[in-house]
């Protein structure tokens, strides 16, 4: 077993980094001392190199979360598919890395943007993500068949729900009025997108408040620090 500080130290992790995961229920401690001392073992460090993999391909902590408590995640197909993404994104590095030598070589007239397509990568990532993280929500998402137009309607729909939170977030999240909005986004995710259970609501909280897309979404949209309201708010829902 290996301390926060040994595993920061052979990892290159941070300590700030490995408390977060845990508090985010990402990468928990495989036991904790009577002193409070977080305690790692083999399996957990397993679990943060997939974490650290997933990371380099740019997944948001919530979605890596996801994926990895999927009953259905298949480690050695997944780290198929990432070496098959990491290779994409080398030959794509390596031809810009050509045509800034190229530039260099012909005083910078060469207009040619090809290099920086990302379109291939972004189509197998999306492939893969989708079969990494096929929940039950996922399927049921899927089943509802929805057109673009719809999708996008729904999507609207749902990011102005936190206007609402936005304009509560200087009071307490178990306040009334942030608990109705609560139920209005459960209600809301229920009718437009899957069933939204305590425990599903649970999880999108803490995707809300990570810091990946969900945080920069909702923050772009409705204000600084309304994610991070709408996931203790959320929290606050759940435990009643």
């Amino acid at each position: 077993m290996m301390t926060v500080h040994e595993v920061s130290k052979r990892t290159g992790v941070s300590i700030r980094a490995l408390q977060y995961y845990d508090r985010i229920g990402l990468l928990p401690p495989t036991a904790v001392t009577e002193a409070g001392y977080r305690l790692y073992d083999d399996a957990a460090l397993l679990t943060l190199q997939q974490i650290l993999l997933f990371r380099e391909l740019e997944f948001p902590l919530g979605d890596i979360k996801r994926i990895l408590n999927d009953p259905n995640f298949d480690r050695d197909r997944a780290l198929e598919q990432q070496i098959e993404l990491l290779k994409l994104k080398r030959e794509r590095l390596d031809r810009i890395i050509d045509l800034a030598q190229q530039q260099k070589d012909k005083g910078g007239d060469l207009m040619d943007f090809s290099a920086f397509n990302s379109e291939q990568i972004e189509r197998y990532a999306k492939e893969a993500k989708a079969q990494w993280g096929e929940t039950k929500e996922y399927r049921e998402f899927e089943q509802k068949n929805l057109t673009k137009e719809q999708q996008q309607s729904a999507g609207a729909g749902l990011m102005e729900l936190f206007r609402t939170f936005a304009a509560l977030k200087d009071g307490a999240p178990d306040a009334p009025e942030a608990q109705a909005a609560v139920q209005t986004l459960q209600a809301y995710i229920t009718a437009h997108f899957y069933h939204c259970s305590n425990e599903v609501l649970s999880g999108l909280g803490q995707m809300y408040s990570a810091g990946g897309e969900f945080t920069e979404n909702i923050d772009a949209y409705a204000g600084a620090g309304t994610a991070a309201f709408a996931a203790k708010a959320i929290a606050a829902y759940c435990k009643r």
